[in-house]
């Protein structure tokens, strides 16, 4: 297994999921950045982030300058590409995982787009829900990919596009 790096919009999806816990199938361990964890508001993100600590299967990374620099540069980089921006939580995330070599956990669209927009960033592996679940799926965590989106798209109220889904459907033979 691997690790990953999780940004805001990805914990407060992922936490809504009934099934929740499987993240910890696919990942040894995922970090949550300082600044995503100040993003976090509802009871159940905290409470879920607090369990994950507990357990070791979270773990808290600290602001560090030279990343934090790089994320700052990246920002503003961002705003240049023809796509949805990235705030700072997010680059956070792309520069821990450029460096790191982690997974970056993410629902943004700017995060998700720069690896098509900045050569410097085409290696980072970038994975939405969907993806963890597929990850889920092939290694026989859960039955069915498709009952599995279904559940987490109901549950979370995240829906993939039609390209996604089309992406996926030709991966294992239609949703």
């Amino acid at each position: 297994m691997v690790d990953a790096i999780a940004d805001t919009s990805f914990i407060i999806d992922w936490v809504r999921y009934s099934k929740n816990k499987l993240l910890f199938k696919v990942f040894d361990v995922v970090y949550v950045p300082e600044n995503v964890l100040a993003e976090i508001r509802s009871e159940g993100s905290l409470l879920w982030v607090s369990k994950g600590l507990e357990g070791g299967k979270l773990a808290i990374l600290p602001e560090l300058p030279d990343i934090s620099r790089e994320a700052l540069n990246l920002v503003a980089k961002s705003r240049r590409f023809p796509v949805r921006p990235m705030d700072y939580p997010e680059a956070f995330c792309m520069v821990v995982g450029k460096r790191l070599g982690l997974v970056v956990l993410t629902e943004n669209g700017g995060a998700v787009a720069l690896k098509d927009y900045d050569p410097e960033y085409s290696g980072v592996r970038v994975w939405r829900g969907i993806d963890v679940l597929y990850a889920l799926w092939k290694s026989g965590h859960v039955n069915s990919f498709k009952d599995e989106l279904e559940l987490y798209q109901r549950e979370t109220k995240r829906t993939y596009s039609g390209r996604d889904l089309a992406r996926y459907g030709e991966m294992h033979g239609g949703l």
